[in-house]
């Protein structure tokens, strides 16, 4: 698939979060997602060459499980819910 294809799929999907009604002033920022296409580039980049492309699905899904459980251990707050 081109990036075009890509991203005329998935336009409705990344801006769904404006149907809430309530805008979250850190949904302003892409700087969290930007962390997160830099740390799975990065484990990407040891493995250089996947045999194909459920191997590469496979690790990056890895990956954004490990961050996921990361990101709701943390003391932090991404979103606030009201």
């Amino acid at each position: 698939q081109t990036s075009l294809n890509t991203l005329d799929e998935g336009f409705e999907d990344a801006f769904s979060y404006l149907s809430n009604g309530v805008i979250h002033s850190r949904l302003k920022s892409t700087n969290c997602l930007e962390r997160l296409n830099e740390e799975v580039r990065r484990c990407e980049k040891v493995i250089r060459i996947f045999p194909n492309q459920e191997s590469a699905i496979r690790l990056i899904g890895a990956i954004l499980i490990d961050i996921n459980e990361d990101w709701i251990t943390s003391s932090k707050l991404y979103i606030k819910m009201k």
